[in-house]
């Protein structure tokens, strides 16, 4: 008994080991318990490793873990191929095109389980002429996988039977300093892929840790090459950032590293206008509170807020101009849609949701006769509404509008009848269309009759 307390008081601290090139940490120094791990990630885990596999938790799941952080989800690799994985599992489809992967279902979980994938040599790599790689889908080992993952932090494999993380590249000594640091040289792995600058600017600010120094150098003279990136990937990349839950540290992270360029270029005019900085800041932080609620949040919503002000300051141009304030607003939305969708293509099935939402704001400041009440069934009028509050807060609005509205949807019928503005004695006059006089028919030239024949 007393030999046990000894050597409980008297242990040795946990010790790293190493297996191949890879550093093995164990539980007693890490501390990420199998408990931990999803429900659907540990049986996909069993049951590869049950089928003779390698399996383990790769990725952010890990690297949230070692932060005391709750995964969103949780990414599996293995030295499975796609078709054995199924054959794994019954529930199970592979995805993809270019890389196949494997969804595993369970319930309303899904777990997404990858083949281990190697780094391409510069011989056989195709790129094109910036260096950015066009193929990059070749089977590999866990090293080889582990190697041309981005950052360090997200090069950690996690095994649940034993409880181990296999580190390949420091990422787990960089995690508990908080440190973001991409793997490789920083110039070779920006060329393959620039879309890892975005990246690192998110992680960081999502995070909350530091951007390795070597690691952000080279951003400043490699930006210009997030140009030759499909718009598809760059507006993937900008929909992780603003729907991240910390939009907020992302945009103004993008602003200091001038990386904004190219994605939403229109936040340089709206940075310089002190209402459509306040009125940015305020969407993004709403945004990033409603996410942390487990809140739902609408891109289009959020787009719509990006763009306002330019939509506003085009529309208020042509009407000005002496243009009708309902068509000046149409050709303002479609002016500054067309010119965002040069840089950032907006899918066009948010371009109907954001059109409603701008129209809108006009419809609010009328309040007289039936205008309130078509207003309200609109299929929108939520989304509408919370964009005029934005609106109001941000100082663009009087205040008394947004309460007035905000009384007005939940008031009685009597209520809402007392509400109603009184109409302008113009508006009350209807137009009465004047009589549409008939043509007169031309009096006939008898002498232009023929003389009947006898």
């Amino acid at each position: 008994m007393i030999k046990k307390f000894l050597k409980r008081v008297f242990r040795k601290p946990a010790k790293t080991k190493s297996v191949g090139n890879a550093q093995v940490i164990p539980f007693k120094l890490h501390g990420v318990a199998r408990e931990q791990i999803s429900y659907g990630a540990l049986k996909v885990t069993d049951g590869l490793q049950a089928a003779g596999y390698q399996a383990c938790v790769v990725g952010g799941a890990v690297r949230d873990l070692l932060l005391d952080r709750t995964p969103k989800d949780f990414d599996i690799a293995t030295d499975a191929t796609p078709e054995e994985v199924r054959r794994v599992f019954r529930r199970a489809r592979i995805i993809g095109r270019r890389f196949r992967l494997v969804h595993v279902m369970f319930g309303e979980e899904v777990v997404e389980v990858s083949t281990f994938r190697r780094m391409i040599e510069v011989e056989d790599a195709q790129t094109d002429e910036h260096g950015r790689l066009l193929r990059d889908n070749e089977f590999g080992d866990q090293e080889q996988d582990a190697a041309r993952r981005d950052f360090t932090a997200n090069a950690l494999f996690y095994d649940p039977t034993t409880q181990e993380i296999y580190d390949y590249h420091g990422g787990y000594a960089d995690t508990r300093d908080h440190l973001l640091r991409i793997i490789g040289d920083p110039l070779v792995r920006y060329r393959e892929d620039p879309v890892r600058m975005l990246r690192a600017v998110r992680l960081s600010a999502k995070l909350g840790i530091k951007l390795d120094a070597a690691t952000a150098a080279p951003v400043a003279e490699m930006k210009d090459l997030l140009d030759n990136v499909p718009q598809a990937r760059l507006l993937d990349e900008v929909l992780k950032m603003l729907l991240s839950g910390h939009s907020l540290e992302c945009i103004q992270q993008l602003r200091k590293m001038n990386l904004h360029h190219g994605l939403l270029p229109l936040l340089d005019v709206i940075w310089e206008q002190p209402m459509g900085e306040k009125f940015i800041m305020l969407a993004l932080r709403n945004t990033d509170e409603r996410l942390s609620q487990d809140k739902t949040v609408s891109p289009a919503f959020l787009f719509a807020a990006l763009l306002w002000h330019e939509v506003l300051a085009a529309w208020n141009l042509r009407v000005q101009q002496g243009k009708r304030p309902v068509g000046a607003m149409h050709e303002a939305m479609d002016e500054v849609l067309a010119r965002q969708r040069a840089q950032l293509a907006i899918p066009h099935r948010q371009d109907a949701v954001m059109k409603e939402i701008w129209l809108m704001q006009q419809r609010f400041e009328q309040r007289a006769g039936q205008r309130p009440f078509r207003l309200l069934e609109q299929p929108r009028f939520r989304a509408g509404f919370d964009f005029l509050l934005l609106r109001c807060a941000s100082g663009e609005l009087d205040d008394e509008l947004g309460l007035w509205w905000d009384e007005f949807q939940d008031a009685s019928a009597e209520r809402q009848t007392e509400m109603l503005q009184p109409e302008e004695a113009s508006e009350k006059k209807r137009r009465r269309r004047k009589p549409r006089r008939k043509p007169e028919i031309p009096a006939l030239d008898e002498s232009a009759v023929d003389e009947p024949v006898a």
